[in-house]
């Protein structure tokens, strides 16, 4: 990374997050590249283990003030700063219009937000790029608009599909102040996002693929007996669109005969549910809950399971998955995968050929897990294809290459 001043400004929901390690990954892939950088939060960090790559990122870490009130000094401040620059008249109109069709305490944090960003961005910024097309992109519109600077977003998942229409069409449309380019991480996601821009090239398609020099060489794998334990593995926050709930019952309808046991790794909202309706239907015993845990635990318990399992589906609220990465991280240690032809994951796993993509049903679940564990050489078969496809498809450095030209394209226009 170079010394110098910070030509670029990231904004974040949150630094650092266990549950957006793609967002790490990209981060320390484009300081690697030259991009000097720092990082622009809304939030304070929550989690309490870090990933590695959190502690390879070399710039500063700003903190925007979370809620309004706790900063109300530096919030008042901040817009007698922003109220002098030459585009505060119109990121206000343009605020109050999004307020009135969006009248939320978030709307009005959000223009709190980029008033102090807007005031306290160094001088030598040049560009604003923010991770997620909702929250992060509304405070970084509404700076850039004040400071006169382009600025661009990378759209992921529950951003593109819960977000309004009319917000997102704002943002992609060069004469409402939209994005310079917007980078999205799925076909399925450009695709939409693309319907909805003036200019469909405002949209790139960039997916974050995997850093496979994160993770050691895949075992060799013994292949396993149908009399054996089977052991099955999860990674996800437990929400909805997880699909998580389907699973456990799936699991109460496993064959008597099948000796299995369940690792789940990671936190979320419905952990206490989720394990009350494992101990309703006497699942306790075979279940493993690990809580959130840092990429060495992670890709031990991969090295040591039979199956990953991922279950997702499309929550109530339209909430869904992109393209998870704890499925190439799966495939980068041959492990075969059992999930669901949701969103963009028929992207990566055709099924009966990468892996098995079932319907999100307990009793198809069930069948599924069923029949990968009575046919151990077909599930082989499938992660070894699946390694195949994610060396030559879905490594990290491809997309990197690409945003790192367009991110340096619009440091240039904004000079």
């Amino acid at each position: 990374m170079t010394d110098a001043e910070p030509r670029l400004a990231v904004l974040v929901k949150g630094w650092p997050r266990l549950s957006e390690t793609f967002i790490a990954q990209e981060l320390v892939a484009l300081q690697d590249a030259g991009h000097a950088f720092d990082i622009w939060s809304l939030r304070h960090p929550t989690d309490t283990k870090r990933h590695p790559l959190h502690d390879r990122f070399q710039g500063r870490v700003h903190y925007l003030p979370e809620y309004l009130y706790q900063e109300s000094q530096r919030v008042w401040a901040a817009r007698r700063t922003a109220q002098a620059l030459p585009g505060y008249a119109q990121a206000y109109r343009v605020w109050r219009q999004d307020l009135r069709r969006d009248p939320t305490n978030n709307r009005i944090r959000r223009f709190g937000q980029a008033c102090v960003l807007a005031a306290e961005l160094p001088g030598g910024t040049h560009a604003l790029y923010a991770h997620f097309l909702h929250t992060p992109s509304s405070v970084a519109r509404y700076a850039a608009i004040m400071r006169g600077l382009p600025w661009s977003f990378s759209a992921h998942a529950k951003d593109i599909w819960t977000s309004p229409e009319w917000e997102k069409r704002e943002k992609l449309h060069a004469d409402t102040f939209g994005a310079a380019f917007g980078a999205t991480c799925t076909e399925i996601g450009a695709r939409h996002l693309r319907d909805l821009a003036d200019d469909p090239a405002r949209v790139d398609l960039i997916y974050h693929g995997l850093d496979l020099t994160r993770f050691p060489e895949p075992p060799v794998r013994k292949l396993r007996s149908v009399d054996d334990r089977f052991h099955m593995v999860s990674v996800g926050r437990l929400v909805e669109k997880k699909g998580f709930d389907r699973l456990i019952h799936a699991l109460a309808m496993l064959p008597p005969e099948l000796d299995w046991h369940w690792t789940h790794i990671g936190g979320g909202t419905l952990s206490d549910n989720l394990r009350s309706l494992a101990e309703n239907l006497r699942l306790q015993d075979r279940i493993t809950w690990k809580g959130a845990c840092d990429q060495p635990e992670v890709i031990a318990a991969m090295r040591e399971a039979d199956l990953f399992v991922l279950p997702s589906r499309i929550a109530a609220d339209g909430d869904r998955d992109g393209l998870p990465n704890v499925l190439m991280e799966a495939a980068s240690q041959k492990l075969p995968i059992l999930s669901t032809p949701v969103s963009a994951i028929p992207e990566f796993i055709q099924t009966n050929v990468h892996g098995i993509l079932s319907d999100d049903e307990p009793k198809a679940l069930a069948d599924a897990i069923s029949t990968l564990a009575a046919d151990p050489q077909k599930a082989a078969i499938m992660a070894d294809a699946a390694y195949d496809r994610l060396l030559a498809n879905f490594r990290m450095d491809p997309g990197i290459a690409r945003l790192s030209r367009r991110l340096k394209a619009l440091c240039a226009e904004g000079a």
